[in-house]
């Protein structure tokens, strides 16, 4: 085959391939590449969603350097995720820990870990509303949690937990956590099956105990896998949105507030799309730092 039949057939092979890509690659750019662009330029104008646009350069990013309730919202967002690296990603661990072994109905507990997360977060807002409801009627308490701190004999621990913005944040983070662990869950329960049993035969037949065995055999085995649940969580939890409005009025919107509730808030009740765009471009800058921070951990606790 002289050397214009190869270019040709090599030509064919890769319009071929690149026909087959195409598809994924224009839907793609229609509802990902060009709407982040939109949203860049926008971020220059004063736009009301409708009417003329008035270029203002960098004065909408001007503006939320000074915003404090912007800022606030990022900690609290912070907050939410602090919670669930600790609390929920430690009970998933633990419950992965447990389920690996043989345990009586171990595949029930495996699918009652993972209804949670595949819930809707509105039905769990609402569920948990209910819950915590801190209103009575005909002298008893509507809330589940409430009428059983009643009802045991522990009436000083009765509390409007949404309607205290000393409680509302943290109330939120541990519906949260309840809600997100399973997926950690899995995945997690995933790693252990992978670590190979012999390394726990070898730490048996050396005399290692149970702490010994779990923190140089399962914990630098399970480290991948742990980074990679970390950094699912961290992105997860930052963009909390449904839950909270699904669970807290808008009395305590700024005790509450998490960066996609300040850029629905920037546009739903002011009108200002292009400082919303600021702000989500932001958010997505802080974000993508979190992500690479992570993924160089990750890559260096590997090569460990």
């Amino acid at each position: 085959m002289d050397q214009k039949a190869k270019a040709a057939a090599l030509f064919k092979d890769n319009l071929q391939n690149f026909l087959f890509v195409l598809p994924a690659f224009s839907i793609f750019c229609i509802f990902y590449i060009y709407p982040f662009y939109k949203m860049i330029n926008l971020s220059f104008y004063d736009w009301r969603g409708i009417g003329p646009m008035h270029f203002i350069g960098f004065s909408n990013y001007q503006e939320l350097m000074g915003d404090r309730l912007w800022w606030n919202s990022i900690g609290h967002a912070g907050y939410i995720t602090l919670i669930a690296l600790t609390f929920q990603n430690a009970l998933a661990f633990a419950l992965a820990l447990a389920c690996d072994r043989e345990i009586r109905m171990k595949r029930f507990y495996r699918l009652v870990f993972f209804i949670p997360p595949v819930l809707s977060e509105v039905v769990v807002g609402l569920i948990w509303n209910w819950i915590l409801n801190p209103e009575t009627q005909n002298g008893q308490y509507i809330g589940l949690l409430n009428h059983f701190l009643y009802a045991s004999g522990f009436p000083q621990l009765v509390h409007n937990w949404l309607g205290d913005p000393k409680t509302a944040l943290t109330t939120i983070a541990i519906v949260n956590s309840w809600k997100g662990f399973g997926w950690g869950f899995i995945i997690m329960l995933a790693g252990l099956q992978t670590i190979d049993k012999q390394l726990y035969e070898a730490a048996k037949i050396d005399g290692a105990g149970a702490w010994k065995t779990f923190t140089n055999v399962t914990i630098p085995m399970m480290l991948p896998v742990i980074l990679v649940v970390v950094i699912l969580t961290i992105l997860g939890c930052m963009q909390v949105f449904v839950l909270i409005l699904a669970m807290v009025n808008e009395g305590l919107v700024h005790h509450t507030d998490v960066p996609v509730t300040r850029i629905f808030s920037a546009m739903q009740n002011t009108n200002r799309f292009g400082y919303a765009c600021a702000q989500a471009v932001i958010f997505g800058m802080i974000l993508v730092s979190v992500s690479f921070i992570s993924k160089k951990l990750s890559d260096k606790a590997k090569q460990v």
